[in-house]
């Protein structure tokens, strides 16, 4: 895909045969350290994350003369080549390249990061959206004071952190329905 400076995209990935892809909690935060240390490099903006088990999503966003393409390349492989160090594994850990959906608009996009930063909730890893450590909810609603978010576009559509809480607890089965052809090839 070829990716627009300034435009939003959903990227997702799952394990190979949908097996997991994080095996302990030093993985997940290995694979944070790694956003932080490429997003830079390639000119990307990690507007929002959350990593599950055995599947992961991002909204990235390029920045002028960015590369998500060469970002999402040199990350997974370093990730990659470092679990099959830790856990004496050899050949891929994901289920192909990744999948990309371009976000038409910044609505659409702020429903899709509801619906990933539900994702642990929905699959019944937590009963509450801020227990889950592994994406950058905590950020979004001020709780957590990353680097990896997007502030410019919460602060947008949000008054306050809070507000966009409420908008997260709001989410409705029905209205998964309507950002379906966002969220999956």
């Amino acid at each position: 895909m070829k990716y627009i400076d300034g435009h939003y995209y959903h990227i997702y990935n799952r394990g190979a045969h949908k097996e997991r892809i994080f095996f302990e909690s030093t993985n997940y935060l290995y694979l944070i350290s790694l956003f932080k240390k490429y997003s830079s490099q390639y000119n990307v903006i990690i507007v929002s994350y959350c990593l599950m088990p055995n599947h992961y999503h991002l909204i990235l966003r390029q920045k002028d003369n960015g590369k998500i393409g060469d970002f999402l390349r040199t990350t997974f492989n370093a990730y990659t080549q470092a679990i099959n160090k830790r856990f004496n594994h050899s050949g891929t850990l994901f289920q192909g390249q990744c999948k990309s959906k371009h976000l038409n608009n910044d609505k659409h996009c702020l429903q899709v990061i509801r619906y990933i930063h539900r994702n642990p909730v929905a699959a019944l890893l937590v009963s509450s959206l801020r227990q889950w450590q592994f994406s950058n909810y905590l950020e979004w609603i001020g709780l957590r004071h990353g680097t990896l978010i997007d502030s410019d576009l919460r602060d947008s559509f949000f008054k306050t952190p809070t507000d966009y809480e409420k908008f997260a607890e709001e989410y409705i089965e029905e209205e998964k329905t309507k950002v379906e052809r966002f969220l999956f090839a």
